[in-house]
């Protein structure tokens, strides 16, 4: 019969009240009744009676008969002297399909409870039976089949015949996150623990699983080759590729190998629980790694790739990615080229791609390289436009004056920029014919409009050489004719250095004072003696064309100067004033003439006279204080750049107020600030 608790309760029959060999029992006569033989003696009776009794006990499984259905109560007739009491809520929804009359197990839990009642338990028995039978068809070891009913802490519910207790770590063999969604699925077991004593039972599946995937292990090893094509489940996936489940041993299936296009993320082309089909590239059978490609499975696009995309062919794609170094274009699925930065435009200045190009744009370019074995396509866009730097030498050619704006300043040079995207470079060098420039910056300013000469045009590299000095003639080729040695000049001091002063003269044209000859006391530092922006007299001590540098002397300045004020007091002559005529004192002939007349001259510019007139009183009166010049022609214009050699005849006169060892040689003047100029250079 059906009590609403489950058909398993029927399937064992407790055992009936063992009874003596003359009593019989009726085969629908309900509870167990002993038949009283009438020729029995009451000793025979009261024996018979208590072993009866004796069946009866507590924790004992006992067949039932329904004797009363009541709202709280249902009484059963189990053979005892008196009937027992189970719940009405033991029988739950099923209590209005049970009758008087039917027949049903229960468990004796007391003979006698408070109210003097036996009590008895229907659930109770149901559970005995279950375990009973539980225990008698399985072991621990063996595989079971039960049916997940709740999740409880720390794992599931299974309902095995009875309820079985699987934790949260013997679910699966991979961790899961939710194991309710576990619940209501039917399932194979491994029976891991009995516990008799507390009545429960744990089960595992992962073991089932384990020992299953150590079977397909085995099986695979022997099985597979490099090069097959297998089915397996998508296990995991991370940000490098994905594993494939092959049912025996887990492979990588590498993002590379996953498609020929791109692919940014694995996820992208597979989920977990996916089943696909992939080539075996790789297997070590010692370290048990195996690795798969999906899109093996597939022709290579990149097979025969020149004969589809030559060299110099235009080509249309579309904008997959922009990088800082170029843009990516999808040819066909699988192939892309790389159009850098530098291909994008023929004349503007791109910073990055995105200034010209999105993502998903479909452009035209063209095919400058191919590299199959690298998988690389090099394409162009500004190759499909005209290139203006064509006609740049026709356009700029060299000696026009041009009108550009600086566009940027460095260390070596200034860019001006003539139209959008052709710049021209106006050298550190081709600044300034007379000044030294440290840095373009003091000259020219980021912005500034200015006017320029071509000095040259290379449209193969797409540079166009400048020039500002170039606006004005050099000034450097009046110099010899315009300046001697000698010669007093007047100037700014426009630099200061470690080892000199650089004065600018009216002319443009900077010249070096160099440390010595900054005064006629020793001098440490050039700060000290002269100051930027200072004018000052000295006198020219070294010309150099070629190098284009001019040394001048305070030194000599000054001295020249004392000796003038000496005899301009009127002072007798002596060896300590007294100063001989130098090469450059004399003046210099500007028509041809005998040496008589050009010495007449000379006498008469010092205000003595002429060599063939007789002297004056009153000039013969003045005569100690003047200086009579050696009778000895003009030297040429060359001897006046060694006026050193020239005082030789006074090593004999008393020390002059400047020792004559302080005073360098002109050779000392050339080469000392000439070497100290070029450590500045080398510094600059």
């Amino acid at each position: 019969m059906s009590n609403g608790t489950g058909d398993n309760a029927h399937n064992q029959q407790p055992q009936p009240v063992p009874q003596a060999p003359a009593q019989t029992q009726a085969e629908d006569s309900g509870p167990t009744r002993i038949e009283v033989p009438t020729n029995m003696s009451r000793e025979e009776l009261s024996s018979l009676y208590d072993g009866a009794v004796a069946e009866v006990k507590e924790g004992r499984l006992l067949k039932g008969r329904i004797a009363l259905i009541g709202r709280d109560a249902v009484m059963v007739d189990i053979g005892y002297k008196s009937e027992g009491i189970i719940p009405a809520d033991e029988f739950g929804p099923g209590l209005d399909q049970v009758r008087v009359g039917d027949e049903i197990d229960v468990l004796l839990e007391k003979l006698e409870d408070n109210d003097g009642l036996v009590a008895l338990s229907k659930i109770k028995a149901e559970r005995q039976i279950r375990w009973e039978e539980t225990m008698r068809r399985c072991k621990e070891g063996e595989k079971v089949s039960g049916k997940i009913v709740r999740k409880v802490r720390g794992g599931l519910i299974v309902d095995i015949g009875m309820d079985a207790f699987l934790p949260a770590s013997q679910v699966d063999i991979k961790h899961v996150a939710h194991i309710e969604d576990y619940i209501g699925q039917t399932l194979e077991f491994k029976l891991i623990k009995i516990n008799p004593e507390r009545r429960n039972v744990v089960v595992s599946r992962r073991e089932l699983l384990e020992e299953e995937r150590a079977r397909n292990r085995a099986k695979l090893i022997e099985e597979i080759e490099e090069g097959q094509v297998r089915t397996g489940m998508v296990k995991n996936i991370t940000d490098f590729g994905a594993f494939i489940d092959l049912f025996g041993l887990d492979g990588l299936l590498h993002i590379t190998d996953m498609s020929w296009g791109r692919v940014g993320h694995p996820s992208e082309v597979l989920e977990i629980g996916q089943m696909v089909r992939v080539k075996v590239l790789h297997f070590d059978r010692e370290r048990q790694r195996i690795a798969l490609g999906l899109k093996q499975l597939e022709p290579n696009p990149w097979d025969n790739i020149e004969e589809k995309y030559p060299v110099g062919s235009i080509v249309r794609g579309r904008i997959v990615s922009l990088q800082p170094y170029g843009a990516f274009i999808e040819l066909a699925k699988g192939v892309e080229g790389l159009i850098h930065i530098s291909e994008m435009s023929w004349t503007r200045r791109i910073s990055h791609p995105s200034e010209v190009l999105s993502e998903g744009d479909i452009v035209e370019a063209m095919v400058l390289s191919i590299k199959p074995e690298e998988q690389k396509i090099s394409l162009g866009i500004k190759q499909t436009e005209f290139n203006p730097w064509t006609i740049a030498e026709e356009k700029y050619p060299s000696g026009t004056r041009v009108k550009g704006r600086v566009r940027n300043v460095t260390s070596y040079g200034a860019f001006v920029e003539l139209e959008e995207g052709i710049d021209g470079l106006i050298h550190i060098s081709d600044l300034s014919w007379t000044r030294k420039v440290n840095h373009p910056s003091e000259m020219l300013k980021k912005g500034e409009e200015i006017e320029c000469v071509v000095l040259g045009v290379n449209p193969e590299e797409k540079k166009i050489t400048l020039g500002l000095k170039q606006l004005e003639a050099d000034p450097w080729d009046a110099v010899a004719g315009a300046m001697r040695i000698g010669d007093i000049v007047e100037g700014t001091v426009s630099k200061i250095a470690d080892f000199g002063a650089f004065v600018s003269l009216p002319s443009g044209i900077e010249c070096l004072v160099h440390k010595t000859q900054i005064s006629d006391k020793p001098v440490d530092k050039v700060e000290s003696a002269v100051s930027r922006g200072q004018q000052i007299t000295a006198k020219v001590v070294r010309i150099d064309t070629q190098e284009r540098k001019i040394a001048l002397s305070i030194r000599e300045y000054l001295a020249d100067m004392h000796y003038d004020e000496v005899r301009a007091e009127g002072q007798p002559a002596s060896p300590v004033h007294e100063r001989p005529v130098r090469a450059q004192d004399l003046p210099r002939p500007t028509a041809p003439g005998s040496l008589g007349e050009h010495l007449d001259e000379a006498l008469l510019a010092a205000g003595i006279g002429s060599s063939s007139q007789p002297v004056a009183e009153d000039q013969a009166a003045e005569a100690p204080e003047t200086e009579v010049p050696e009778a000895e022609a003009p030297p040429a214009e060359p001897a006046a750049e060694a006026p050193a050699k020239s005082e030789a005849p006074e090593a004999e006169e008393p020390v002059a107020e400047e020792p004559a060892a302080e005073e360098p040689a002109t050779e000392e003047l050339d080469a000392e600030p000439a070497s100290e100029e070029i450590k500045s250079d080398n510094a600059s």
